[in-house]
């Protein structure tokens, strides 16, 4: 069979709709002889049998795994330019306090950027020391609670944050260390709404000023100044954009050091996954030693030493350990009219078949192809199947047209209501951007490893909907 005309030009027509590629599904996932879906030794149907739908399933030993590569990728490279790296699991990505558990007894810190986020770490027992705050808008009780629990640094974002770092580093009579937060110019070849590193954006500060905010932080005793941060988007492929970021950095903080210690440079995350089988992102040791052999150049060139090195990576450590599973409700197919028809040479318009699949689930659980037009895969996960592949478009149970799970995929022609369905690479981003839309629960997350699971975070009910609203005699 050819590929559908609906089909966008990068999906490929499978020759097995069950398959699961490796690149894109987390590592102990696998097809048993039955046909289900295993996940970290644990079938798909036992889990929905257990914990209900939609349901959030991380692979503890893929993400602790990934956790300890990118450890041991940025390590080894900076060992190999004389110096040492620091590496910070971004918790925006997805945080609760098994996973942060989990990040720290691998080697790495925890870059938070709310009192929230904060506050999990905490509570997971995270060494305060080995925690950074972050933020275009801390708080004044943020900032507080993080100096006096004591945070390893926190991200200067503009100039007023100054001032209220050091006067809450002055009060808990502590020597806060502090980064300033950097916007390189470098344009990652992302989505717009996901590069942040413009000059027109909420983030960071002009590469120019950054000579002027680095004086004014040092004139306060209470600071100390650790250096620059720059990030310069997410999901991004290839080592070019970090590796000009860092060229540009590099000038300045060389400058910087003839005002005093620069000992470190943080050039963030935003390291790329494959949500599909079309994506080819760059390997992570291979993505380290591109990007520290650019600042190991550029400091030679400049005569300088090379800094600590600082990384944020979150997508790239917990996305591919994660799996959302839905159950499907309806199957409906749609005429699409393609003009010209489908090769493009005839007159007027040819009707071609979208399946769409709807499922328990949507954008209240997986925000990012409404916000981004995110592309992910899915499979059947209950069952296999030898019927024909059917081009399918998973689509949500919301009130809103743009709520879609996955836009273009291939299913098996017989799929129905009750089959599960399992879209995989979606541990970052997710449930952390998850809400209640339509008075809709957030769905629980469960760890799996080596045939056994447990509950992650719980799953929201209806009553803990109504537990907030005040007429109904809640909180008030």
């Amino acid at each position: 069979m050819t590929s559908s005309p609906l089909a966008p030009e990068w999906l490929v027509h499978p020759s097995d709709a069950d398959e699961l590629p490796s690149a894109v599904w987390s590592r102990t996932a696998r097809r048993a002889a039955d046909g289900v879906v295993e996940i970290g030794g644990v079938s798909v149907t036992e889990l929905v049998a257990q914990y209900g739908t939609p349901l959030y399933v991380v692979d503890e030993a893929d993400a602790r795994g990934r956790a300890r590569e990118v450890r041991a990728a940025f390590d080894g490279a900076a060992a190999a330019a004389g110096t040492s790296a620091k590496v910070y699991y971004a918790g925006k990505a997805f945080l609760s306090v098994e996973v942060a558990r989990w990040m720290e007894a691998e080697g790495l810190a925890i870059d938070t950027c709310t009192g929230g986020e904060l506050t999990v770490a905490l509570a997971a027992g995270v060494q305060p020391s080995h925690i950074g705050l972050h933020g275009n808008n801390k708080s004044l009780s943020e900032i507080d609670r993080a100096v006096s629990a004591g945070v390893g640094v926190i991200v200067i974002d503009s100039a007023v944050e100054i001032e209220r770092v050091a006067a809450a580093a002055l009060r808990h009579d502590r020597l806060q260390a502090v980064r300033l937060r950097v916007n390189s110019g470098v344009h990652a070849h992302t989505h717009d709404f996901l590069a942040t590193a413009h000059e027109d954006q909420k983030f960071g500060v002009r590469l120019d000023q950054a000579a002027e905010y680095v004086a004014a932080i040092r004139s306060h005793p209470s600071l100390r100044f650790l250096g620059l941060h720059c990030h310069i988007g997410s999901q991004i492929f290839g080592s070019d954009g970090f590796a000009e970021s860092a060229a540009r950095l590099l000038e300045v903080h060389s400058a910087l050091l003839a005002g005093g210690e620069v000992p470190e440079l943080n050039l963030g995350g935003g390291f790329g996954i494959a949500y599909t089988a079309a994506d080819d992102p760059t390997p992570i040791a291979e993505l380290a030693a591109r990007i520290v052999g650019t600042v190991t150049r550029e400091c030679e060139r400049l005569g300088i030493a090379v800094p600590v090195l600082a990384f944020e990576p979150g997508r790239a450590v917990i996305g591919p350990s994660g799996t959302a599973l839905y159950e499907v409700g309806t199957v409906k197919d749609v005429l699409v009219g393609v003009p010209g028809g489908a090769d493009g040479t005839e007159s007027g318009s040819v009707d071609f078949v979208r399946r769409y699949v709807s499922v328990d689930g949507g954008m209240s659980d997986n925000a990012r192809p409404a916000l981004y037009g995110a592309d992910y895969s899915v499979r059947l996960a209950s069952r296999s199947s030898a019927a024909d592949p059917a081009l399918v478009r998973v689509a949500g149970k919301h009130c809103e047209s743009g709520d879609i799970v996955v836009y273009a995929d291939y299913l098996p022609g017989d799929v129905t209501p009750g089959d599960l369905l399992a879209v995989p690479a979606t541990g970052a981003y997710c449930w952390s951007l998850s809400s209640n839309y339509n008075y809709v629960g957030r769905p629980a997350v469960v760890a799996v490893r080596e045939g056994t699971s447990h509950v992650l975070i719980r799953r929201e009910t209806e009553a803990d909907l109504l537990a907030r609203d005040a007429a109904f005699g809640g909180d008030r």
